[in-house]
């Protein structure tokens, strides 16, 4: 899995700046880290999708809004899809949280763009197969974007089963345990278009400081 420099800088809102030395081996040593304890795993079925008033049905599930509706607008088909670097990621921000928090904040930019790069790659596995059948991937829609209540999440685990198959779920309040982990809906269409894997979903927000800029955008 290729975890890109650059990626975790993004993270830390280092804005393009070039790292100094002592940050980039800090990088490398975080991201090492995280290669060596992580054991990423993740889940992905299909199901019809549909349009009814006010929101979009995924298999037996009803999600109401216009966010994800507008997202995935003209695919009949959809994935729910989750996956997790798992509770190791966990326990080494947590022990670097008590030693040392300048590590911990880099280890905690490296833990979110190898999340992001799983994801990409298991993207682009569903993709592969979507293709067999002539379709295209909308870029991953999550819960807590926009009008998509962000306890759907509890419904897409519980569809794809995820404490029994990827050790993932949920607390009370609605934070994914472990931390390091996604749930997202993937539109399927026929219609190709030129945003597919995406770091961030047609996000309308111009300051989040996230947001890959144009250039950036159009070298991937």
């Amino acid at each position: 899995m290729k975890i890109r420099e650059e990626e975790v800088l993004r993270y830390l809102g280092c804005g393009g700046r070039p790292a100094d030395e002592r940050l980039r081996r800090t990088v490398a040593s975080c991201v090492e880290a995280l290669r060596k304890a992580c054991t990423p795993r993740s889940v992905a079925r299909v199901f019809p999708a549909g349009f009814p008033a006010g929101g979009v049905r995924i298999g037996n599930l009803f999600f109401p809004g216009s966010g994800l509706r507008n997202h995935i607008r003209g695919c009949d088909k959809a994935v729910l899809f989750a996956a997790t670097l798992g509770a190791r990621a966990d326990i080494l921000l947590l022990q670097a949280s008590k030693t040392d928090m300048s590590r911990a904040a880099v280890l905690q930019a490296a833990a979110a763009a190898m999340t992001e790069s799983y994801c990409d790659e298991q993207d682009a596995k569903i993709a592969a197969e979507a293709a067999k059948e002539g379709l295209y991937l909308r870029p991953r829609y999550s819960p807590g974007y926009g009008d998509f209540s962000i306890a759907h999440q509890r419904d897409i685990l519980t569809t794809l089963d995820c404490p029994r198959r990827i050790g993932l779920s949920m607390t009370e309040s609605c934070m994914l345990v472990p931390t390091k982990s996604v749930t997202a809906v993937i539109g399927l269409t026929p219609e190709k278009s030129g945003c597919t894997i995406s770091k961030c979903m047609e996000c309308n927000s111009e300051n989040c400081p996230f947001r890959k800029e144009t250039e950036d955008e159009s070298a991937q």
